[in-house]
């Protein structure tokens, strides 16, 4: 019997499953996932969010104290219980230790996603950054074509108001590969695709080294039957066993990029040169540049799944996007609101030189909620290098997830550095009474936080001003 038959048949004992972080998004495709297999579902979460509602609509039960007494009595049997956290929970976190004193198996949600996808073909997107969109794009060609996929995606679909997709049939399996805590270690590739690999977590890692190992390593799981596609220029050096294919890929170079890209009216299409053949007349749902980058990945690795041409084609054409990869929230009256996740210097960059690309010669007004102090500390210079592009920054206080704060460490380390004309830094409740004051052309918010809780009444204030 395989290692994978053997958890499988260990899965089959456990009747619930409770996660100690629900409100995570990659937690949410588990949990979504077990549902979806008859499981009882329950779990922990700080505070309510847009997705911990959804998820209680969908039957997960979910409590905002961390008090032991608030579990379930169905999750309270070790022999029937698995529990799942992710590293983003404290250890003095009361039910995770009453969990670990009490007999239950706990496993890190990584590992629960390793043995989830092992015994299909993963379709596994890893990177600094592009990973959420080209395995959206990925999920959404599979669904588009047929064949299907169980997809574990680190954002929304637009397209299925959901971050997992479930074809049980399907030998497919579509992963968003994270870095952080090495979590993709725990995968076994079919397809890896490597986007990027420029410094991030180094509170995880220690240094660049240590990081850029860390993908190497990824790159040694994939089947040896299996396919890596690596975005070309990376400092990244593959450790692929023998009989992995490598491929290239980019906007402009590699086995697989672009050609003849016409950007026309707020649209953007090309075609794909591919190994084998050309895909002419591609166009994309979401027309910004950088996507079709992130295209050329998608289609790459569904391409060797066996997607046809015309199935790619018509599913970048539908692509709708996940919430928060650059989504529209506002565009009436000469007034447009774009909220983007983007928290890695390198990500503001494409996100702001995107926005000017589609509204040349518009005052671009850049929100930005920094996320975590260690990152704000090890790529300040970078930070403050990407926000200059905007015509306009309204900084935030840092958002600090996981972390207790860092001495020195504020938003004003960027701004200070920061070259564009008009900069200021605002709480949340500041910048939403100060709207009126602000006339704003095109608005991009940009964080891993929670700025976008602020985009309903910002946008509600916004239309108020056009009146």
């Amino acid at each position: 019997m395989s290692l994978w038959e053997t958890h499988q048949r260990k899965m089959k004992e456990f009747n619930s499953l409770y996660f100690v972080g629900a409100g995570g998004i990659g937690m949410a495709a588990l949990e979504r996932y077990f549902l979806a297999q008859g499981k009882k579902v329950a779990g922990y979460d700080r505070t309510p969010s847009d997705l911990t509602r959804a998820l209680e609509s969908e039957g997960v039960h979910i409590d905002f104290d961390d008090d032991p007494a608030l579990i379930p009595p169905y999750c309270l049997d070790p022999s029937t219980t698995l529990v799942v956290y992710t590293p983003a929970v404290p250890q003095s976190h009361r039910g995770l230790q009453y969990f670990t004193t009490h007999g239950f198996e706990v496993v890190k949600r990584a590992k629960l996603l390793g043995i989830v996808t092992q015994g299909s073909k993963g379709l596994c997107f890893a990177g600094t950054h592009g990973k959420t969109t080209t395995s959206s794009m990925a999920a959404h060609i599979m669904q588009v074509s047929g064949t299907g996929s169980n997809a574990f995606l680190g954002g929304v679909l637009r397209n299925y108001g959901s971050n997992c997709l479930l074809s049980p049939t399907s030998p497919y399996s579509v992963i968003e590969a994270d870095e952080f805590d090495r979590s993709f270690h725990h995968l076994t590739p079919y397809v890896a695709v490597v986007t990027s690999t420029d410094a991030d977590h180094l509170d995880i890692y220690g240094n660049y080294e240590n990081y850029l190992e860390s993908f190497a390593h990824f790159t040694s799981l994939i089947r040896p039957d299996g396919y890596l596609i690596v975005h070309t220029g990376l400092d990244l050096v593959p450790r692929t066993q023998p009989g992995v294919t490598t491929y290239t890929y980019s906007r402009d170079e590699g086995d697989f990029h672009a050609t003849r890209i016409v950007k026309d009216n707020g649209t953007i299409t090309f075609d794909m040169v591919t190994p084998w053949e050309t895909v002419e007349g591609i166009s994309l749902g979401v027309p910004v540049d950088i996507n079709i980058e992130n295209a050329i990945a998608a289609m790459a690795a569904c391409r060797i799944a066996g997607a046809s041409a015309e199935a790619m084609k018509q599913a970048m054409e539908s692509f709708m996007g996940p919430k928060r990869r650059f989504e529209f929230w506002l565009k009436e009256d000469g007034k447009v609101v774009i909220d983007d996740y983007a928290h890695h210097p390198d990500e503001i960059k494409a996100s702001i030189t995107s926005v000017r690309d589609l509204y040349p010669g518009r005052k671009i007004s850049v929100i930005f909620q920094p996320h975590l102090y260690s990152r704000t500390r090890d790529l300040c210079d970078g930070f403050a290098q990407a926000l200059s592009l905007a015509d306009e920054l309204l900084l935030l206080p840092i958002y600090p997830a996981r972390e207790l704060p860092i001495e020195g460490v504020t938003s004003q380390i960027i701004l200070d550095k920061v070259t564009c004309p008009v900069k200021s830094i605002y709480t949340k409740e500041n910048l939403i009474n100060s709207l009126h004051l602000l006339n704003f052309e095109v608005c991009l918010t940009l964080g891993a936080g929670d700025v976008v809780n602020m985009l309903p009444q910002m946008c509600q204030e916004i239309k108020l001003q056009q009146r």
